[in-house]
């Protein structure tokens, strides 16, 4: 799989057995993983690259899980990652403190790696449908992530990989405007520079081929800003 179309999940875990028991089934199921022990170094991934899903711990060295949820909860790049928060604290006012604080999920220890996969499965269907088999659609546009086939009228298309990731991406979140950077991180992936003029030309090849039977353009720009569906 592209590494740039692998849903990304952060591991923040002190205890070394659990984050690569962690990392090693996230891994295998097709997940991208990134680790951190504590706080301060997850507060510091995180501006490096966003995350899909965050799976945080909350008894940390130095900046606990809580304070660590309530500090990126605050961030509005951050509001929609979802955070599924780990402890050993079985009371219900741990739980309802945990999400109030702004965890999307909460898992008390010990759990079954197999249970924690499908929570994983489920907060990352929520923010990137494509990238767990869904059928996305846009009003006559069809698109099946796992067949890898689009439909427009019931045409089938034939679209590139780039083209397919790039409508997965408008498609996961229509009406909202990607910038070219955005489009590059998230359809080519951080490691391969690529020309922001890149972006306009498969834009314009993904154009062509969503109006070759005579449909209209749902794709926007937005000038100064980027592109939108719809």
């Amino acid at each position: 799989m592209n590494t740039a179309t692998q849903p990304h999940v952060l591991i923040v875990e002190d205890e070394i057995a659990q984050r690569e028991v962690l990392s090693y089934n996230l891994e295998a199921e097709g997940f991208r993983t990134s680790k951190a022990e504590d706080g301060e170094q997850a507060l510091l991934l995180v501006e490096e690259e966003k995350p899909d899903v965050i799976v945080l711990d909350w008894m940390l060295p130095n900046v606990s899980g809580i304070e660590v949820c309530r500090q990126l909860k605050t961030r509005p790049e951050m509001r929609d990652v979802p955070i599924i928060m780990l402890s050993a604290r079985s009371e219900e006012v741990d739980k309802v403190r945990g999400l109030e604080t702004g965890a999307d999920d909460y898992v008390v220890k010990p759990y079954s790696v197999s249970e924690l996969m499908a929570r994983v499965r489920t907060q990352l269907r929520r923010v990137r449908p494509s990238t767990v088999g869904q059928v996305l659609t846009y009003e006559d546009i069809i698109l099946d992530s796992e067949t890898h086939r689009v439909k427009r009228d019931k045409h089938s298309l034939k679209l590139g990989p780039t083209e397919f990731r790039l409508l997965s991406t408008f498609m996961e979140k229509p009406g909202r405007v990607w910038s070219r950077e955005q489009l590059l991180d998230r359809v080519w992936g951080r490691d391969i520079y690529v020309d922001t003029r890149t972006v306009d030309v498969h834009i314009g090849r993904l154009r062509k081929v969503l109006t070759q039977n005579g449909g209209s353009d749902p794709l926007r720009t937005v000038r100064g800003a980027g592109y939108a569906l719809g």
